[in-house]
Order: structure tokens, then sequence, then C-alpha cells
């Protein structure tokens, strides 16, 4: 476990290094208020210009990019808002927060058996954990710059960011014009609070950490309602399917394309 672990940190390590000149172009900013603190990085759309208004895009990262660097965020996700090409067909604000190390974005409890298989209860209401009250207090201190565009505000995630996705829809279900999940899930009886938001779903069916199953019930149980999602699954992918659907050439169009 530590070998594998020293390999992930190494490999983590390699990639952040390879994309840190490009990751600059993503500004450092902090939400702090009160109690409520929060690093996040913060692209702005290429000829940016204040009088205008632009869609801003929340994405949120799995456990692994958790801590305070305001860098590990970056890693999945970072580098598509990037491309020459999206910048000038999509330009947009793109935000990616970072949940410190000793919180979750969800309010989901997560255990862990004797031979490490892990269980998780997704909770149906309670008090948002301190990473998504401080999330909660960021995203409305944003969307309240004259900049901004009410209309097309989009927000998703990754694994534990998907978690958190799901709950940010059920908690700010007006809020949001699409949004999308890559390998969370959440308790199918919150669906119907943010069945109005369209959502496009992805998981590998090799996940060994988030089980497949979670998405799809979310999936079928929008689909008995008549509310628009799309549901993609990736038969040989293992838990990193954000690498599968962030290259789906129709994602950012598919995003893009809805407005409230």
């Amino acid at each position: 476990m530590k070998l594998f672990r020293g390999i992930f940190l190494l490999l983590l390590l390699s990639a952040l290094t390879a994309h840190a000149q490009d990751f600059k172009k993503y500004d450092k900013g902090s939400y702090i208020n009160g109690e409520d603190s929060i690093f996040y990085r913060i692209l702005f759309p290429e000829h940016f210009n204040p009088q205008q208004k632009y869609p801003v895009v929340f994405v949120l990262h799995g456990a692994g990019e958790r801590g305070k660097d305001n860098e590990k965020q970056l890693l999945h996700g970072g580098p598509l808002f990037l491309k020459p090409e999206n910048r000038k067909q999509f330009p947009a604000i793109v935000i990616f927060p970072q949940c410190p190390a000793e919180s979750f974005w969800a309010n989901v409890q997560i255990k862990q058996d004797s031979t490490g298989k892990r269980g998780f209860s997704f909770l149906t209401g309670g008090k948002p954990t301190k990473a998504m009250h401080a999330l909660l207090g960021m995203i409305d201190n944003i969307l309240d710059k004259p900049y901004i565009d009410k209309h097309q505000v989009y927000v998703g995630g990754l694994s534990m960011g998907a978690m958190g996705t799901y709950e940010l829809l059920r908690r700010k279900p007006k809020t949001f014009a699409a949004s999308f999940a890559i390998c969370g899930g959440d308790n199918i009886t919150n669906v119907n609070k943010y069945k109005k938001v369209p959502l496009w779903i992805f998981h590998g069916g090799k996940d060994a950490i988030v089980p497949p199953a979670f998405s799809k019930e979310i999936a079928d149980q929008l689909k008995i309602i008549g509310k628009e999602v799309k549901y993609t699954f990736y038969p040989e992918a293992d838990h990193n399917s954000w690498d599968s659907a962030f290259a789906e050439p129709q994602f950012l169009s598919w995003l893009f394309v809805h407005k409230k």
C-alpha cells in the first residue's frame, strides 16, 4: 500500500509539473467569510471584458486532489478548458475550488469493511460539510459579479466532486443551467430536487472505488420521471472514467447549449 501511494504521488507530481506552465493561466483566488474559507483557481476568457457577461463553470475535484496547495484540483479537467479551440469557441469563466484535506464536498458517510471494500451512505438532508458551506458562500459571491451571465451557470465534478455536484444541485436547484457528474453517486430520493437540471452522467464499468450502479440508478430515476438526462457508460473504464468523459467530442457543446 505504501509503495502504491508513493507511485501515485510521483505520478501526480509529474503530471502537475507537466501542466504547471499552462496552469498559471488560472488565477489564484480565495473566499473568506467568517469561518468559511476556500481556495480556488479561476480562468477568465481571452480578451476578457468586465463590461460583458460570461457563462461560468464550477468544477469539483475528487478526494485525491484535496489540500491547500491550490494546485492539485486542476489536474483533471484543467487542461480541457485551456485548449485554444475551447477557449475560442466557448469563452467562459471556469472555476476550480479546492476542498481542504480534512473535509468532503458531499454529506456522505463512508465506511470500509475488513476486506477494504467501501460502503457509501448518501444523506437526504442535514447540514452541509464545512467545505460545502464555504463553497455555497463562494458561489453566491461569484454570481454577484456584474460580468456573470446568470442564465449560463454550470457545475460538474468527478468522484467526490460528482457527489458534491449532486448535493449542490439539490441545495441550489434553481441556479444551474446544466451539470455533469463523473463516477459519483447520490441517494435517489434526492433526484426529485434537481430533476429540472439537465444532467450528463458518466461512469466506468470496472470502477472499483465508486460502484457504477450509483450513476445508473440516478439516470434511471430521471428517465422514470421524464426528465432530460444523458448517461454514458464505459464498460472497460476503471475509476478514472473522467479521462473518457473529458474526451467526449460534444462534452462542452452539450454543456453550453443549455441556458436558463
